[in-house]
């Protein structure tokens, strides 16, 4: 086996990056929480406009990698393999949730720049964490 790969004492900063994944992920569950349960009839025209054109199996994508990112994150919290397998799973549902955002042309119009680098932003963090994961697999930390 490769030394590099070889099990390792927890380096300190694990948990920090444990913690600050399952942070990012409680987040997502927020703005999915607070996407299923919005009265459109309460957002202002441009904001409604956007809730209405997204598309339903979008919202749910959403969802799903948000509940099973936050599964991943408290894995790795708790030092379990499954967090590896969580959290590729989260991401390709994200990956699934941004081609989706993209491809509804008729919400990708009413998306400002900012909107569209906050979602790529959110995706690659998404990366980040499962690498992460499975970094810390590779590394003997996870059990």
């Amino acid at each position: 086996m490769d030394e590099r790969y070889a099990p390792q004492p927890v380096a300190a900063w694990y948990w920090i990056g444990a913690a600050a994944s399952l942070l990012f992920m409680l987040i997502g569950c927020a703005v999915y929480g607070m996407h299923a349960y919005t009265d459109p009839a309460m957002l202002p025209l441009d904001q409604r406009a956007m809730f209405e054109a997204e598309p339903r199996w979008v919202t749910i994508a959403l969802g799903i990698a948000s509940v099973v990112g936050t599964a991943g994150a408290i894995m790795l919290l708790l030092r379990r393999k499954a967090a590896v397998p969580l959290l590729l799973t989260s991401l390709i549902v994200a990956v699934v949730w941004l081609v989706g955002l993209m491809t509804a042309r008729k919400l990708r119009d009413l998306l400002s720049t900012n909107e569209i680098a906050v979602i790529f932003v959110s995706v690659a963090l998404v990366w980040t964490i499962f690498w992460f994961a499975r970094h810390s697999r590779q590394r003997g930390w996870l059990r």
